[in-house]
């Protein structure tokens, strides 16, 4: 079942730009080839890492034509579809060619700041509408709005919504998901740094950024905790600690292609309004990137 080959890894890739800000296919085949050998169990494009908010719609078509012809694993793909106006993401949907996609990530819509009543209205029209299922992403710290445990687990009813990509960091919010979601509901870590403990209490893996230059460690984490072998994954987690509080501090995207680019993936561009990462950050990040080697 789909369901169950969307636990463990996915991760949120970023789309590597060239010195003209034209995405460089070089490298997102290169971070393809790390990644897939690095044991991530899925891919998801175009979330907040992978810049969506400055992509094009032609683009956004091209990278995921790219991601599905170089992808020999045959891993799940996971697209991001989100935005503030329900209408709007109805008319993506309907004019997106759905296939080798297993199911969509969409945001819990930002700015406008809804009701929960009006939250639960917004992905309940997006469900009954979506021709594959639906991953919910609760991300309060950029959307201004929290996508509450009451009206998680009522969405949770709905057939066409598999999960939930918590990032709340709340973590009294999502014991109370894991403790009343039903069995296949797929709670997820959106927080590299709480990955150990989420699944701890219940969720079955991470959406992660740090995935993208450091799949091996990430999985070998996720993997342990899934064991339940919590001393290999508290070695992991600590390890990457030190790379959690840069990105933290930094920002993802910026600080996840600063560590791209000292392994040599791809450049360290952004667009506006992001900027590069420079100077002291990146001798922080070249440093920690090379105790993680």
């Amino acid at each position: 079942m789909m369901m169950q080959q969307l636990k463990g890894t996915g991760v949120a890739l970023v789309t590597p730009f060239d010195a003209k800000l034209r995405v460089d296919f070089e490298g997102l085949d290169k971070l393809l080839q790390l990644t897939t050998a690095g044991g991530i169990n899925y891919f998801v494009v175009h979330g907040t890492t992978g810049e969506a908010a400055t992509t094009t719609t032609e683009e956004k078509r091209e990278i995921l034509a790219f991601i599905k012809a170089h992808n020999p694993k045959g891993l799940p793909i996971v697209y991001g579809i989100g935005g503030n106006s329900t209408n709007d993401i109805l008319q993506k949907i309907a004019s997106t060619d759905f296939q080798g996609i297993a199911a969509i990530l969409t945001v819990s819509p930002y700015y406008n700041r809804p009701s929960q009543e009006g939250i639960y209205l917004h992905y309940k029209a997006i469900a009954d509408d979506c021709p594959v299922p639906i991953i919910l992403y609760n991300v309060p710290s950029r959307t201004g709005s929290n996508l509450e445990a009451t009206t998680v687990l009522r969405l949770s009813e709905h057939t066409n919504i598999w999960g939930i990509k918590e990032a709340s960091g709340d973590l009294v919010q999502c014991l109370a998901i894991a403790k009343d979601k039903r069995d296949d509901f797929l709670l997820i870590s959106g927080d590299d740094i709480l990955t150990v403990t989420m699944i701890a209490i219940g969720a079955a893996g991470v959406v992660s950024t740090l995935a993208n230059g450091f799949p091996s460690q990430v999985c070998q984490m996720v993997e342990a905790t899934l064991r339940n072998d919590y001393m290999k994954a508290r070695k992991y987690q600590f390890a990457l600690l030190k790379m959690h509080e840069l990105v933290s501090k930094v920002g993802n995207p910026v600080a996840t292609k600063q560590i791209l680019e000292v392994l040599a993936i791809c450049k360290n561009y952004v667009r506006l309004p992001l900027a590069r990462l420079s100077g002291e950050g990146i001798e922080k990040i070249r440093a920690a990137v090379g105790d993680l080697l």
